[in-house]
């Protein structure tokens, strides 16, 4: 694992999760510079796991809070199929479910931030950042303003500016070679430091037992599903009787009955 270590770049999903967890600084520095406006970052937490009321979740790379309670999803994808439209409507779907609550008036849902840091080009255009934001068409294309941001950055960038500097850092393997002394000192300690690389060693093995604890539990759960589907397709048993066999909660094997068209049981 240690000449697996040295090997790493920001761009593997693995060192730049142990990187960013739990780095105020770090993630602050990385935020600025792709949103190019000031913020005060008070939150960072790596993998982070959001379930929705269906047994769905999604695993965020990074996810961060800033002092204005705005929420932030910072992926990194090196597979431009992983980066894709329908992705990135999830993921900020998901950060809208997490942050609302009972009783909530939707106009408190603070804006949101995905953003992708991409290992190529995928809209080939060279261009530093993508912003994505709906538009109103029939209004001359004026932003519809409902506060969710998605914003693909370029990993093959490498402008003079602030963005093309960050994405040479990120292709960096080695701190010396990089030009942001906040990513360059992160660097060291985790590569050179006997005391971070163990750290990060350890960090890395959790975060693998606990991505194969949940595909343990979503594999679970597919199964479970599949069973009641089985039952419900049957057509001998109560909703009832197959929630307590299948041990799904009842509401969620009737939404399988409505979804398979199943209208009445015995």
């Amino acid at each position: 694992m240690l000449a697996r270590i040295q090997e790493f770049t920001l761009m593997d999903d693995d060192f730049m999760t142990c990187f960013f967890d739990g780095d105020i600084v770090c993630t602050e520095y990385l935020l600025k510079t792709i949103l190019g406006k000031d913020l005060t970052v008070t939150e960072v937490t790596a993998q982070k796991v959001i379930k929705s009321l269906k047994s769905r979740s999604v695993r965020l790379d990074v996810f961060a809070r800033d002092s204005e309670k705005r929420p932030y999803d910072i992926e990194i994808q090196r597979a431009d199929e992983g980066a894709g439209a329908r992705r990135a409507r999830y993921n900020s779907a998901m950060m809208d479910t997490d942050e609302s609550v009972t009783g909530m008036d939707t106009d408190e849902l603070p804006e949101s931030y995905v953003i992708f840091i991409t290992e190529n080009d995928i809209y080939g255009k060279n261009k530093p950042l993508y912003h994505i934001e709906r538009r109103i068409q029939e209004l001359e294309y004026d932003v519809f303003n409902d506060g969710t941001h998605i914003i693909y950055v370029n990993g093959k960038y490498r402008g003079s500016d602030a963005v093309g500097s960050l994405m040479h850092d990120f292709s960096c393997k080695k701190a010396d070679d990089m030009k942001s002394k906040v990513l360059a000192e992160k660097t060291r300690q985790l590569k050179e430091n006997t005391t971070g690389v163990q750290k990060m060693c350890r960090i890395m093995e959790e975060f693998a037992a606990e991505e194969r604890a949940e595909a343990r539990a979503e594999a679970k759960a597919e199964a479970q599903i599949d069973f009641a589907q089985d039952l419900l397709r049957d057509g001998t048993l109560s909703i009832e009787r197959i929630s307590a066999i299948s041990r799904l909660p009842l509401e969620r094997v009737k939404e399988l009955a409505e979804k398979l068209g199943v209208s009445s049981l015995n």
